[in-house]
């Protein structure tokens, strides 16, 4: 998968991220309408539970969306901008930055979280001037939102951070006193929309539940929700590394957890051409075959271990994985 790709599907992920966010903001407040004032407080000086400020109605429900809609379009015209500035051969990110990617994130989360505490405070109140506390909220809302951020910056680094041999590298002979690494990456643009789905579907239930409207069990099913979106990201992606340490592979975006085989462990390495309906379906998969990372039909590097099952994973440039892993696994037996 090349950097252009990446900074392709990093856009589309912003976009989609951007429209969700902006859906959720905008149905919270209508969602409580019959059980909100006229006018909603929303603004309360610091240290104070009592509000100061207030707004109509209609503003309050679209001033946030007004805002997130603003910052959304700057930042992915930003980073539309600068992926074509970069090229489709430029590498270490290619100007998708990582904070742009950061803020993005945590700037939805701050704002998702300021609406629901928002709507929590105001609900089934007479008069603004009755709304309680939203100091609880909002200092919740920042611990997620700086998580967030961190998140988004450790996947960024992850995806665009990572050195890459060159295309001409030897891939059989290994010239004495030079180490060799070979790289490659797969990712399944449904698999992520899928995540992305779950991950929005948990996001606005708890918002629901934050601003008051939902009780304890629908928070179960946000949970469930949000524990199968983290399991189809983290299918959603890998990559896989052949270095003198052996065979890595790592997936989701924050390239964790990682599976390891020495060198010297692996009897041997080949490519196979594989398909989902051969393994069972997509994402990491458990057959007859041994364990296979699908994430794409094709050509798959496979290893057999010298203990356990053979293990396959779907990506490009196979061949020359295996080659390299095959010659390090010789020079490590024989002491070379």
């Amino acid at each position: 998968m090349t950097d252009q790709t990446r900074r392709n599907g990093a856009v589309w992920g912003a976009v989609g991220w951007g429209l969700g966010v902006l859906a959720l903001l905008a149905a919270l407040p209508w969602a409580a309408r019959g059980r909100l004032p006229d006018r909603l407080a929303t603004h309360w000086s610091v240290g104070s539970a009592r509000p100061d400020s207030s707004m109509p109605f209609w503003a309050a429900a679209l001033f946030p969306g007004l805002i997130w809609s603003v910052l959304a379009s700057v930042v992915v015209l930003a980073m539309r901008r600068a992926g074509a500035e970069a090229g489709p051969e430029a590498g270490a990110g290619g100007g998708v930055s990582g904070w742009a990617v950061a803020g993005l994130g945590s700037g939805g989360v701050t704002l998702l979280g300021a609406q629901a505490s928002i709507v929590r405070a105001n609900l089934d109140r007479t008069d603004w001037r009755q709304a309680g506390s939203v100091t609880g909220g909002v200092v919740a809302t920042l611990v997620v939102a700086a998580a967030v951020g961190a998140a988004g910056l450790l996947a960024e680094r992850r995806a665009f951070g990572a050195p890459r041999p060159a295309a001409g590298g030897p891939t059989l002979e290994i010239p004495p006193g030079q180490r060799v690494v070979w790289l490659a990456r797969a990712s399944n643009s449904w698999l992520h929309a899928l995540a992305a789905l779950t991950g929005l579907l948990a996001i606005g239930v708890v918002v629901a539940a934050l601003a008051g409207l939902t009780g304890r069990p629908s928070l179960s099913a946000a949970a469930a929700s949000a524990l199968g979106s983290v399991l189809i990201l983290g299918c959603a992606s890998v990559r896989a590394r052949v270095s003198e340490q052996g065979l890595d592979v790592s997936f989701g975006p924050l390239g964790w957890p990682t599976r390891h085989w020495a060198a010297e462990d692996v009897e041997s390495a080949h490519v196979e051409r594989r398909t989902p309906w051969q393994v069972g379906g997509w994402g990491y998969r458990l057959s007859g075959r041994g364990t296979t990372v699908m994430l794409r039909g094709g050509e798959c590097l496979v290893i057999h271990p010298s203990k356990g099952r053979e293990f396959a994973v779907s990506v490009d440039d196979a061949e020359r994985g295996a080659a390299l892993l095959n010659s390090l696994r010789a020079s490590r037996r024989s002491g070379t």
